[in-house]
C-alpha cells in the first residue's frame, strides 16, 4: 500500500487566483523589504549632495536621468503602499474591517489611495 501523496514538484503562482488581501499583503512585505534596501542608497546621495554644489549637481543630474527617474518612482510607490497598507493592518489590529466584505473594501482602498497619491506626488514633483 502507497501511502506517499504525489505532491505537485512546480508550483505555477500566475495560475493561482489570490484575493485582493493576499496581493495588499505580499506587496506590503515587498515594499517594506525594497524601503530597506533603498535606506543607504537614498543616504548616499543626501550625504553626496551635502558635499559640495558639483556633487549636488551629480546627484540631481543623476535623479534627473531616465533610471533615476524610475528609481524614485518604486521607491516612492514603495513608501506609499506600505503606508497605506500598514494604515489597513492598523484598523484591522483594532477590530476595523475584519469581515470578509469590508477586508476586500479596505485592500481595493489601500490600491486605490497608492495610486491617487501617487499621482498627485508624480504631478507635484514635475
Amino acid at each position: 500500500m502507497n501511502t506517499i501523496k504525489k505532491r505537485p514538484v512546480y508550483l505555477d503562482i500566475t495560475r493561482i487566483n489570490m484575493p485582493v488581501g493576499a496581493l495588499v499583503s505580499i506587496m506590503h512585505r515587498a515594499s517594506g523589504v525594497l524601503l530597506f534596501l533603498a535606506i543607504p542608497v537614498v543616504i548616499y546621495f543626501f550625504d553626496l549632495s551635502l558635499h559640495s554644489a558639483q556633487d549636488f549637481s551629480t546627484v540631481t543630474a543623476m535623479l534627473n536621468s531616465v533610471p533615476g527617474k524610475l528609481s524614485v518612482l518604486v521607491v516612492l510607490w514603495a513608501l506609499l503602499h506600505h503606508l497605506f497598507a500598514g494604515i489597513r493592518y492598523l484598523l484591522l489590529d483594532v477590530r476595523i474591517g475584519l469581515t470578509r466584505d469590508a477586508a476586500r473594501i479596505g485592500a481595493w482602498i489601500v490600491f486605490g489611495a497608492e495610486a491617487l497619491a501617487l499621482l498627485l506626488m508624480v504631478g507635484l514633483l514635475r
